[in-house]
């Protein structure tokens, strides 16, 4: 951790809805004027789309059917490490990024004058100097694996956690409205991601400071036969702080903020689906306010 070039990791697991808090955080840096570098998690990936479905292949050749992105095996977790660990010390750094799509490829290559593919990554390049603290979004935030401890160096740890059949159901409709990947498909991938996930993902929501998990208020017993997504007015979100004391949280005025919340332990709150961009924003914005006011 460091006081002078606090860390930020947001960790979810795919199709878990971290795009919501990395928009509630791009509100928070506008309005206070912030100047953040941000890292994204696929950019850490040991291999790139080629690559991942070579090594697949190799790995169910070897009797591995498990290989998968939320492992270590799929991911370069000592060289997050290091990066958290030098930018917490000196604010440098080095980053990259990895290309989802066409306009991706586009902005980068009119960037760097390269002629980069959608599944590609970008040369690793020096972060910008000056910059007032690091925002991470993606798988590994707060994961550790053997001496490799990424969540030591995190100043704010930002967990978001769907229930298990909602985030089913999310990455059912994601992947397959985005990726044309079929039902079969994407439930031999859930299979095959099973046991990282286990080991991997859902150990980080135990090192987080703040959770945000978001509850149906419908029947998805069964997220496989689901016609759609829940939307926010039909879900509630379970807010839970690790130590309330730590970020001064103060309930009561978070109830009066809210509207319809409830505290349904001392150091949680539940707030409809549809506030909880809201709700972000009020708990966040002054926790990161704190941390910069700690830079000195």
């Amino acid at each position: 951790m460091s006081k002078k070039h606090p860390i930020v990791a947001v960790t979810g697991s795919s199709g878990a809805g971290t795009s919501t808090v990395k928009n509630a955080f791009e509100h928070i840096f506008r309005r206070e004027h912030i100047n953040p570098v941000v890292i994204e998690g696929d950019s850490f990936h040991r291999y790139n789309r080629a690559e991942m479905k070579q090594a697949m292949k190799e790995a169910g050749q070897q009797g591995n059917n498990h290989f998968s992105h939320f492992g270590p095996e799929a991911n370069l977790f000592e060289k997050l490490e290091e990066l958290f660990k030098t930018y917490g010390g000196t604010g440098a750094g080095k980053k990259r990024y990895y290309i989802h799509n066409d306009d991706e490829a586009a902005h980068h290559n009119g960037r760097l004058n390269g002629n980069l593919k959608p599944g590609e990554f970008t040369p690793w390049e020096d972060i910008a100097p000056g910059t007032d603290l690091m925002f991470y979004e993606g798988l590994h935030g707060l994961v550790k694996h053997g001496d490799t401890d990424v969540a030591r160096h995190v100043d704010l740890g930002i967990g978001v956690v769907p229930i298990v059949n909602l985030e089913w159901i999310q990455k059912i409709f994601r992947d397959n409205a985005e990726r044309g990947y079929s039902a079969e498909a994407i439930v031999d991938t859930m299979l095959r991601r099973m046991p990282d996930y286990v080991n991997y993902i859902t150990p980080q929501f135990s090192r987080t400071d703040i959770n945000f998990q978001r509850i149906p208020t419908v029947d998805t017993s069964n997220p496989f036969i689901a016609r759609d997504i829940p939307t926010p007015d039909e879900s509630m979100v379970v807010i839970r702080f690790r130590d309330p004391k730590r970020f001064g949280v103060d309930f009561v005025y978070l109830l009066n903020m809210l509207h319809d919340s409830f505290m349904s332990r001392r150091n949680t709150i539940v707030v409809p689906g549809g506030k909880m961009g809201l709700a972000m924003e009020i708990i966040l914005a002054p926790i990161i306010r704190d941390l910069l006011e700690k830079r000195g």
